[in-house]
C-alpha cells in the first residue's frame, strides 16, 4: 500500500516551483521565504541512512532582546511504523519497536535534542479499531514501572533529554482501568507527571471508547529544565478549548501525539495544530504515525463498510509551528522520520506583545456564557423578529 501513497506534498510543491514562484509559495504557505533548514551532522545523517528513516531540522529564531537572554531549545518529533506484523506475540512486537525507536532517539541525541516526543501509543499497533480486548489490552502498562517507561528513562538520563511517552496506561491503583496517557520523563529518568487524553473519538474505525474513556487529569503543564510543555493527545486537536486551556496554564510548547488516517482527517491535519499555535502564542508539534497496520481478524465499525483488516494509511506528515504561525515542512507521508526544530521560547512573549491575542481574548465573557450554556434549561441567545 505504501508504494501507492504520495511521498510528500511539500516535496511535490518544492519540485514543481522554482525561483520567485517558490519563494512566494513559501511566504504564503509556510509563513516565511527561508525555511531556515539546519545542518545535519554526519553522525546523525549516517544513523538515518543506515536505519531507513529521514531526518530534517529547522530553526525558528526570535528577535534579540535587551532584558532577556535567548531561550534556545531543540525539539524532536518521532514518527514511525510498527516493526513486525501484528500476529506476533505482544512482547516481541514491543521489543521490535523499542529497537527501531532507540536508533532514532540516538540520532536525536547526536543533534542535541532537548525535548523529544513520540507518537500516540508509540509502543504498539493502533489496534483500537478492532474492538478486541485480547491481545491488545496486554500492551497496557503502569506509568512508573512499565517496560516503556523503564526503557525511555535510561535514554533520558543517557542523553540529558526530556522524553514524552504516550502509552496505553494500566492504572493498577484504580481497578486496573486503562487510559490513553502521555508520560513525561525528565533528564534524570524520573516521571514528573502524566496527562490522560481528554477527548475520545467515536468516528469511523476509531473505536477507542471500547478500551478507555475521557481523561481526568485536566490540562497540566509540565515545567521542565528546558521549558513549559503540555500534551494535547490526538483527537483533542479538534477541540479549540482544549488547546486554549494549555495556554492559560502557561504552556510554551504543546505536543500533539496522534494516530490518524488519510481517508478521514488529512485535509484538517495542516490546519488545526497550526491554528492553535497562532491563537495561543505557543509552539505546537503535530506528530502522526506512519504506515498501514493489518490485523489478524476482520472488523467492522457500524458504518456500512465491508469488513476489513486495516485502519487505512497513517500519513505521518509531522510538523512544527511557531507562535507567529510560520511552520516547517512536514515529514514524509510514508516513511519513519525525525523532525528537529530549534526554537527560541522568547518568541512566545514577543508574539503576545505583537498581536495581543491573550490581552483581548475576553475569558470573562466566555466563562459567563459557557457557565450558562452547560445548564439543562439554557436558552440560546438568539434574537427573533
Amino acid at each position: 500500500m505504501a508504494s501507492a501513497e504520495l511521498t510528500s506534498l511539500d516535496e511535490v510543491i518544492s519540485n514543481s516551483l522554482k525561483g520567485k514562484e517558490l519563494e512566494e509559495f513559501n511566504r504564503i504557505h509556510y509563513g516565511r521565504i527561508d525555511q531556515c533548514a539546519l545542518f545535519i551532522s554526519s553522525d546523525a545523517a549516517q544513523k538515518a541512512a543506515s536505519n531507513g528513516f529521514e531526518i530534517k531540522a529547522y530553526d525558528f529564531p526570535a528577535r534579540k532582546e535587551e532584558c532577556r537572554k535567548p531561550r534556545i531549545v531543540r525539539l524532536g518529533l518521532i514518527q514511525h511504523s510498527i516493526a513486525i506484523s501484528t500476529d506476533n506475540p505482544i512482547t516481541q512486537q514491543r521489543l521490535a519497536i523499542f529497537e527501531k525507536v532507540q536508533k532514532i532517539i540516538s540520532a536525536a541525541a547526536a543533534e542535541q535534542v532537548n525535548i523529544l516526543c513520540l507518537q500516540e501509543a508509540w509502543n504498539m499497533p493502533f489496534a483500537f479499531c478492532t474492538r478486541e480486548k485480547q491481545p491488545w489490552c496486554d500492551f497496557a502498562e503502569p506509568v512508573l514501572t512499565g517496560p516503556s517507561t523503564v526503557f525511555l528513562a535510561e535514554l533520558a538520563v543517557k542523553y540529558d533529554m526530556v522524553i514524552i511517552s504516550p502509552i496505553l496506561e494500566r492504572d493498577d491503583v484504580h481497578g486496573d482501568t486503562i487510559w490513553n496517557t502521555a508520560v513525561v520523563i525528565n533528564e534524570f529518568g524520573k516521571v514528573i507527571g502524566k496527562h490522560r487524553k481528554n477527548h475520545i473519538p467515536r468516528v469511523g474505525d476509531f473505536n477507542e471508547s471500547t478500551y478507555y474513556f475521557e481523561g481526568n487529569t485536566g490540562h497540566p503543564v509540565f515545567e521542565t529544565k528546558y521549558g513549559k510543555v503540555a500534551i494535547n493527545i490526538c483527537y483533542g486537536r479538534h477541540h479549540p478549548l482544549n488547546w486554549l486551556m494549555f495556554g492559560i496554564n502557561g504552556a510554551e510548547i504543546v505536543f500533539n501525539p496522534s494516530a490518524t488516517v488519510s481517508g478521514l482527517s488529512e485535509h484538517l491535519w495542516a490546519v488545526e495544530a497550526r491554528n492553535a499555535a497562532i491563537a495561543n502564542s505557543y509552539y505546537t508539534c503535530a506528530i502522526n504515525r506512519v504506515g498501514t497496520e493489518s490485523f489478524p481478524n476482520e472488523f467492522t465499525s457500524g458504518d456500512g463498510k465491508p469488513a476489513h483488516k486495516d485502519f487505512g494509511h497513517f500519513y505521518g506528515s509531522s510538523y512544527v509551528t511557531a507562535p507567529d504561525g510560520s511552520r516547517t515542512p512536514g515529514l514524509s507521508r510514508i516513511k519513519d522520520g525525525l523532525l528537529i526544530a530549534q526554537v527560541d521560547l522568547n518568541l512566545c512573549r514577543q508574539i503576545k506583545d505583537k498581536w495581543g491575542f491573550t490581552m483581548t481574548q475576553r475569558l470573562d465573557l466566555y466563562a459567563q456564557s459557557l457557565n450558562e450554556a452547560i445548564k439543562h434549561d439554557y436558552v440560546p441567545q438568539v434574537v427573533h423578529k
